[in-house]
């Protein structure tokens, strides 16, 4: 970042957009400015840091330069701008007070891993926050968790609660010191403490509750432990039994489990850490890791059943620190949630959601302004890619190229985030999950309520899913129903920003995932979108999820797609993976598919049921049609025994991934249904061949590991087949099927050795967590008439 300055003048105006605030970036520039002996000021205001200085042309020039070269280590600074005017005459540098006027631009920073200096502070016994669990200071610590308004002041955040003692006053108001404006400064004397509260006992001490919330781990109990976004449910990672009752209680039957450990150490003992993920994990973003297990890891079986991954992070708060030191050893760190709910924030609400499945709590009273779950990423092609953005990530937005009016994203149904553009910043939501419960849609209202509320921004339309039952298209229409119904009460200020819109836009959700991913990129461009995942309503009214898209973010052609069949029972079918494999089967055999008992999924249904599909497949009774490459995994893997029900989404295609023979380089059959012209119709994938050549190798009792093998390069060489057709040189992968690394991997090789360049996710998920960014970048073409 650098900027150049007029031949004349001595006073140099500066200003800063980006992440600039609760970094330490005005301390920062305070000691730049006295070391240079330049005198001015700097403040905080709603679009990021101003800056005066003045001083001769040399030590102005050096502070320009400087400014970006030395930042503080959690800055990011996206612009950076100067001019020079007539000096005014200066005396000192100062540090002014923040201005709250203007538009809200400037970039919340997400929450921060403890850093070395305060982490060797509770360590230190003689330290005076020796043992304080909410240590903290410029560089590490809670920030978008707690704060309520901008510009990032302490008065703005949920510590205003806590005045600080003599000694905290001091370090925040010395801008040589590190806690200098550290918005969440505190201290034993002044700040948040912890209780830990049993079922069937009394509250212990505040000072025995580390050593308490311990020794309850070590008893197999299940605690609660409200943490920096919200509450973890917290077991024993090697007691079985312990792990079980957690599974048992949350409603989590198969679905991995994440894992915390003490050290970096102890995690190498789980799983096997290369230099890139040990980066990551000890990174200030802290996130949740994919890594390979190791075979005899000390762990409990039920920790991730049949899955050759573990979810690692560290600790990273120092209240997570001192509690795993007290415990010794790794621990299951799973959400303080039932499946598909979001999780807790406050003490009343965990007691009262969490009360059945734990068996004690570590709470505190500082006040979490916003539930934030723990991000999940893997290393993909040598780079950190995320599956779930949310802590250490949200809500950094992703930078566009050009402005764009301001526009509210609804997401998905599963795996939701909203999004909100802001000029070229495309702010997106953390992880709010799936939209299938009352308290999921609460969390829902109120991210966007938030977003709304801290950017102060009056949306020109909202974009929503194109499915008209989705939770979220449904919400889109009562706001807008409202909005021609009545006007809002003079101080409803969040729902005035909501109704007063004038216009709804509904995306098609494979088109969201093109518009993401090359939103993500930086690309415009055309591009064809290889999108496979579950499910997504299509244009036509079916359900796609296998589809090649030629298109960029204004429109998009449908030009191949996996060939249609149809699913017995709708979303039954997606929990029953037999029902899938039938299906395929019907579409090869008809009737006759029916009494195929030599295969798994047809001799795991009963007479009855097998009855009542077949009529359904006959009459397209409740039976829609698909083109969904992740049904075809479920089916598949059905086929040959892997998974006839799942607990989980993704279970089954999982399950067949990983059964995969890397070694085995052969392919079945997918041909490219070509007789259509291009870009007048449809190429379709025929996957009847490939399922032909899968039956007969389960009749020759090829193993499942080849057969998946050759199952997956089917898939990666179709792809490249159609993008020779298309004849498209950029090609990008989305959807939840993008998730499976061998697919991937493999799919991205191929097609770059095929002369393609291929455009994968990184910033944002390929999965539905990505979809608001695209329905920003569709709705802002659209409404542009690009």
């Amino acid at each position: 970042m650098s900027a150049s300055l007029p031949a004349a003048g001595q006073r140099l105006c500066v200003e800063i957009k980006g992440a600039v605030q609760g970094v330490g970036f005005r301390p920062f520039v305070y000691r730049l400015a006295t070391e240079l002996a330049l005198t001015g000021w700097v403040i905080n205001n709603s679009k990021g840091v101003f800056i005066e200085v003045e001083g001769d042309q040399a030590a102005l020039d050096s502070f320009l330069e400087r400014l970006s070269k030395e930042k503080p280590p959690r800055a990011i600074i996206h612009s950076l701008s100067a001019d020079q005017r007539l000096p005014l005459g200066y005396k000192q540098f100062e540090i002014r007070h923040s201005e709250e006027h203007g538009a809200k631009t400037v970039l919340v920073l997400p929450d921060v891993a403890t850093c070395p200096d305060c982490l060797a502070e509770v360590l230190t016994p003689s330290d005076r926050r020796a043992g304080y669990p909410f240590t903290n200071c410029t560089n590490c610590g809670p920030r978008f968790s707690i704060i309520q308004a901008l510009p990032y002041d302490r008065p703005n955040t949920t510590m205003h609660h806590f005045k600080m003692c003599p000694a905290c006053q001091a370090e925040y108001t010395n801008p040589l010191d590190r806690r200098f404006h550290a918005q969440p400064n505190a201290c034993p004397v002044c700040g948040p403490q912890l209780e830990f509260v049993r079922r069937d006992a009394p509250q212990s001490p505040r000072p025995a509750a580390l050593a308490d919330a311990a020794a309850a781990l070590s008893a197999g109990l299940i605690v609660a432990v409200k943490g920096l976004g919200g509450f973890h449910l917290m077991v024993d990672a090697v007691n079985a039994e312990a792990v079980a009752r957690l599974r048992q209680r949350k409603h989590r039957t198969d679905k991995p489990l994440a894992l915390m450990a003490p050290t970096i150490e102890q995690a190498r003992a789980l799983v096997e850490i290369s230099p890139q993920a040990e980066t990551l994990l000890t990174s200030a973003e802290a996130p949740i890791v994919l890594l390979p297990r190791r075979p005899n890891a000390p762990i409990a079986a039920g920790i991730a059943p049949g899955n050759p991954y573990v979810g690692v992070m560290l600790p990273y708060t120092p209240l997570h620190h001192l509690l795993l030191a007290r415990f010794g050893r790794p621990v299951v760190a799973t959400s303080g949630n039932l499946s598909d709910e979001p999780i807790c924030i406050d003490n009343d609400e965990a007691r009262q959601r969490l009360g059945h499945i734990a068996d004690a709590f570590m709470l505190h009273n500082r006040p979490i302004q916003r539930h934030v779950d723990d991000s999940v990423a893997w290393l993909l092609e040598g780079e950190t890619r995320l599956l779930r953005r949310a802590r250490g990530f949200a809500p950094l937005p992703v930078l566009l190229r050009d402005d764009l009016p301001s526009i509210l994203a609804v997401g998905a149904h599963l795996k939701n985030t909203v999004a909100l553009s802001v000029k070229n910043q495309v702010f997106i939501s953390q992880h709010i999950g799936d939209l299938e419960t009352a308290e999921s849609m609460h969390a829902f209202e109120r991210v966007i309520a938030d977003f709304l509320r801290l950017y102060e921004a009056e949306p020109v339309a909202i974009a929503h899913d194109l499915h008209p039952e989705y939770l979220s298209t449904k919400w889109t229409q009562e706001q807008l129903s409202i909005a021609n119904d009545q006007l809002p009460m003079a101080d409803d200020s969040t729902q005035s920003k909501i109704v007063n819109q004038k216009s709804k836009i509904a995306v098609q959700h494979h088109h969201a995932h093109l518009a993401a991913c090359l939103a993500e990129n930086g690309e415009t461009g055309p591009a064809l979108g290889i999108i496979w995942d579950g499910t997504g309503f299509g244009a036509d009214g079916a359900i796609w999820g296998g589809e090649f898209l030629w298109g960029n973010a204004a429109d998009f052609e449908r030009v191949a797609h996996l060939r249609p069949f149809r699913l017995p029972g709708g979303d039954a079918a997606v929990k029953e993976p037999r029902r899938v494999a039938l299906a395929l089967l019907w579409e090869m055999f008809g009737q006759a598919a029916l009494k195929r008992d030599d295969l798994p999924p047809i001799a795991a249904l009963a007479a009855a049921e097998r009855r009542l599909l077949g009529q359904m497949l006959a009459k397209g009774i409740n039976a829609p049609v698909t083109t969904s490459a992740g049904r075809l995994f479920d089916g598949v893997a059905a086929l040959i025994g892997l998974h006839q029900r799942v607990n989980f989404e993704g279970q089954a295609a999982m399950a067949l991934e990983f059964a995969a023979d890397p070694a085995e380089s052969g392919a079945y059959p997918l041909p490219v249904n070509s007789q259509f012209a291009i870009r007048n119709s449809q190429f379709v994938l025929d996957w009847q061949p490939l399922l032909e050549a899968i039956l007969a190798d389960v009749r020759r009792g090829v193993s499942p590991a080849v057969i998946s093998a050759r199952f997956h390069n089917a898939l990666v060489e179709s792809m490249v087949a159609v993008a020779r057709q298309v004849g498209q040189e950029t090609v990008a992968l989305s959807g939840g099927c993008f998730q499976n690394r061998l697919l991937t991997e493999r799919a991205a090789l191929a097609l770059r050795q095929a002369g393609f360049k291929v455009l994968l996710h990184k910033h944002v998920p390929p999965n539905d967590g990505g979809i608001s960014l695209g329905q920003i970048a569709v709705a802002a073409a659209r409404l542009a008439g690009k």
